[in-house]
């Protein structure tokens, strides 16, 4: 049997900094079915410099278009403390939903393995920080790792440097860092690409509008899908416009459970729920009209008519030509 698709629910920073605003997205993701609820933990002072500007997106999705507010300012308003994080943590135990956080640096990363979080996700944007890496590899852990924006030798030397320094087994997952990801270039197709390189689990963390994406990606054979959520798009904050609200992220999870059903076995079989149907809608050979017993069967005397059961079309060809052991009435199934 297939293993289970896991669901990330992505919270990431839409919660604004506020703790109650964090418990809510929690308690949502819980009613949605989502497997984990996922959240980002950083120091903006240690992860960004006064000079980094906001991305194009992040300004357009801020009303900010001249950049008159940098990165950290942004960041510095959305992080939430390390003093909540317990609480944070207990809201996703009393609501049955697995919490997950990815770090941005080093002393978050150690933070959140206090925490007693053993399991990790490395965003896309930290690929290539190898400290961070250093750091989570060393507990040996399992580690789901983005990829937007990263090229095939970069994975590579990621995933050498990771299992250099102890990491745990690794599923990658494709992902494009526009938000929101225009659908030509979401390129689900290559998570085919990753799997036939680095033979690892493979899912997709999807950054478009809607949820068809993520659907067909599950479809396609991801293990892992993530996706950005909140309570409201029409909220503050950088990723609110591409995320999707929780009525929609429980169709995704119901949707993907369909199709991880769906999905079966892959053998060609007939299942049981259709075997009752099978003498219902195939035929049987009958009698077009009467037949005297030692008639030779022939193309004007004999039809195929529901129900089956009876002698299958598929031997009309040996039929014909044989003689009537008996007399048949209009419609009664032939006999040899």
């Amino acid at each position: 049997m297939a293993k289970k698709i896991t669901i990330i629910a992505e919270a990431g920073v839409n919660y604004n900094g506020d703790i109650r605003i964090a418990k809510e997205m929690v308690k949502a993701a819980a009613a949605s079915g989502a497997d984990y609820v996922k959240f980002q933990t950083g120091v903006p002072k240690f992860d960004v410099s006064v000079f980094a500007e906001k991305a194009e997106y992040q300004k357009h999705n801020t009303d900010d278009d001249a950049g008159s507010e940098s990165q950290l300012e942004m960041c510095s308003k959305l992080m939430l403390p390390f003093e909540v994080y317990p609480e944070l943590i207990e809201c996703c135990r009393e609501n049955n939903i697995a919490f997950l956080s990815s770090p941005f640096d080093p002393p978050c990363a150690r933070f959140l393995h206090e925490m007693g979080m053993h399991i990790w996700k490395i965003p896309s944007g930290e690929i290539t920080h190898f400290p961070m890496l250093k750091v989570i590899a060393s507990y040996g852990e399992p580690i789901i790792m983005s990829t937007g924006m990263a090229t095939l030798e970069e994975i590579e030397t990621t995933l050498a440097y990771l299992r250099q320094n102890g990491a745990g087994e690794i599923t990658l997952l494709h992902c494009n860092s526009e938000y929101p990801t225009p659908y030509p270039d979401a390129n689900i197709r290559a998570m085919f690409d990753l799997k036939m390189h680095f033979g690892l689990e493979v899912g997709y963390s999807d950054h478009t509008l809607g949820i068809e994406v993520p659907i067909a990606a599950a479809a396609l054979g991801a293990t892992v899908i993530e996706k950005h959520f909140t309570l409201d798009r029409t909220m503050e904050g950088p990723d609110q416009i591409s995320s999707i609200e929780p009525d929609e992220l429980k169709q995704l999870v119901d949707s993907i459970r369909h199709v991880e059903a769906a999905l079966g076995s892959g053998m060609k079989v007939p299942t049981e729920s259709e075997r009752k149907n099978i003498n219902v809608v195939r035929k049987s050979i009958v009698a077009a009209r009467a037949i005297r017993k030692g008639e030779v069967y022939t193309e004007e005397n004999l039809a195929c008519k529901r129900p089956g059961g009876g002698i299958s079309p598929m031997e009309w060809d040996n039929v014909l030509g044989l003689t009537a052991v008996r007399d048949f009435a209009p419609d009664e199934m032939i006999e040899l």
